[in-house]
């Protein structure tokens, strides 16, 4: 599913209204009636008091529209104009006019905080201020009305975006932007939503149609793709009857020091678990018997040094090679890296302590071979990019840096998002539970695995990140956020593979009676 800009999202309204042959008045008709009816049909007439805050654009207009609609089929509702600015959109006060003209109570000025209206916890609040459009700082007593309605702890919806989220920034006050319950967006997904300073003001995102121009749609590329499971089953290349060990791929895997072997242990049987038909591990003595033991069906190398990697002498071609788990930054293991990159012309994976020595020696970027894949957690991608003011800034930056080394970049996190030049993935799998010691090793052994056996890098950070969530979603059944493990994840990879191919299920039909 594509991401689309506040500019996108307008041409996507304009190629609507020019195709379908219909006003931008009916288009904010049939938006709103959308959310009205999402509403009705949870209410189902409840009698809760509901609040309808709304601006004095067409976000606002939204909100009118919803107002209207709720007063018709009798709900209790108060409707309240946020006038912020003396400037109203034709189709707000349009709006606003229809509303007049059928409701028993007319809308409520607010003006100042003196006009704020008492909100109960039990209440409703429909939260149309501001739109996906907001691009000026927030007059200040409003940024106090958002606050009001956040300390009711009501039960809150937001049309298309929280009010006080910019599309391109972080929050000027943070505590300043609506915390919704759900937030409703229209056809699309914003960018806001998945991003770590921003998708914190939505428990529950809901997309909903409203019927913009698919063709548009179709031809026209957003600033991001949001990756589910249809965008990853249609990467998948099934396995051919004839097919031997040696048709997936020899995965290398470079790391580990004393009391961090275990760390290539995880991304060695994570390769080996994504579908790579032979794996070797490359490590210090140290780690000899506890690699066999554990993953017997891997082959193993070691350096001399017992205690970490001085030399990496690599005696045949790899499919594909992963570097840094578990290697620390030893200077002779610093001196090994450099030279290994001197040489190396295999599709690399690096993580970990290679980014780290990368961080120490940002002249090894040099050699890094086209369509390196990164795999860095916060701290370690600052060795890469620098330090950012916000997300927005961070995404950018990293862009630039993938353009000038031609590389994939895995931020990881809550949505990890894959980034390659311009092109930016955002991942729906995954769950807090991962965030535990080991599973940025597993996900290293993932894409691994998926460039053995022929994937573009790309490919393969996109198809893995997916892979690695969902195997710990469905870990999650099972062990729960806290007993959730490194390990757990592993075990669930083949899982993940078979949960791409189940139907969704149906839903259940209510007996005639």
């Amino acid at each position: 599913m594509k991401i689309y800009s506040p500019e996108q999202m307008r041409k996507a309204d304009e190629a609507t209204m020019q195709t379908h042959q219909i006003s931008s008045s009916q288009l904010m008709e049939h938006a709103a009636t959308q959310i009205f009816n999402l509403l009705h049909q949870r209410l189902q007439g409840a009698p809760i008091p509901i609040h309808v805050f709304c601006g004095l654009g067409n976000n606002g207009g939204d909100g009118l529209v919803i107002s209207r609609l709720l007063q018709e089929h009798g709900y209790h509702v108060k409707t309240y104009i946020v006038n912020f600015s003396d400037n109203r959109s034709a189709l707000f006060l349009e709006k606003y006019d229809r509303l007049k003209s059928v409701s028993k109570e007319w809308p409520i000025q607010l003006k100042c905080e003196e006009d704020f209206p008492e909100i109960r916890k039990e209440d409703m609040v429909i939260d149309a201020i501001f739109g996906i459009g907001l691009n000026r700082p927030i007059v200040p007593w409003v940024t106090s009305l958002i606050k009001h309605i956040n300390n009711s702890r009501c039960f809150t919806l937001s049309v298309d975006v929280p009010s006080g989220l910019y599309s391109n920034k972080a929050p000027d006050d943070r505590e300043g932007v609506i915390y919704a319950s759900v937030t409703v967006t229209f056809q699309l997904p914003k960018l806001v939503f998945f991003l770590p300073e921003t998708g914190q003001y939505t428990q529950e995102l809901e997309v909903i149609d409203i019927g913009l121009d698919r063709n548009f749609i179709m031809s026209t590329p957003g600033v991001a793709e949001l990756i589910s499971k249809n965008e990853v089953l249609a990467l998948y290349r099934p396995r051919h009857k004839f097919a031997h060990k040696g048709s997936y791929g020899h995965s290398l895997l470079i790391g580990g020091s004393y009391g961090k072997i275990g760390s290539v242990q995880l991304a060695t049987k994570a390769c080996l678990r994504s579908g790579a038909g032979l794996v070797t591990a490359y490590l210090p003595e140290c780690g000899y018997d506890s690699l066999q033991t554990s993953v017997p069906e891997a082959m193993v190398i070691t350096d001399e040094e017992d205690d970490y990697l001085t030399k990496i002498t690599l005696e045949k071609h790899y499919n594909a090679i992963g570097i840094g788990v578990g290697m620390g930054t030893a200077e002779k293991t610093i001196a090994a890296f450099a030279d290994f990159l001197g040489s190396n012309k295999s599709p690399l994976v690096i993580d970990a302590d290679a980014i780290n020595m990368i961080g120490i020696a940002p002249e090894l970027l040099e050699n890094i071979p086209p369509k390196t894949v990164f795999t860095p957690h916060p701290k370690e991608l600052q060795h890469l990019i620098g330090t950012w003011k916000d997300d927005f800034e961070k995404l950018e930056k990293t862009k630039e840096f993938s353009s000038k080394y031609d590389c994939v970049v895995v931020i990881k996190g809550a949505n990890t998002i894959t980034v390659y030049k311009e092109d930016l993935y955002v991942n729906t799998s995954g769950n807090p539970g991962m965030a535990t010691a080991g599973s940025g090793d597993v996900l290293t052994g993932v894409i691994i695995g998926m460039i053995s056996q022929g994937y573009d890098p790309v490919t393969a950070a996109v198809f893995g990140v997916y892979l690695h969530g969902s195997a710990g979603d469905i870990a999650l059944q099972q062990r729960g956020y806290q007993g959730l493990i490194a390990g757990d994840i592993i075990e669930h990879i083949g899982h993940s593979f078979i949960e791409l191919f189940k139907a969704p299920p149906q839903p259940q039909q209510q007996a005639q009676t």
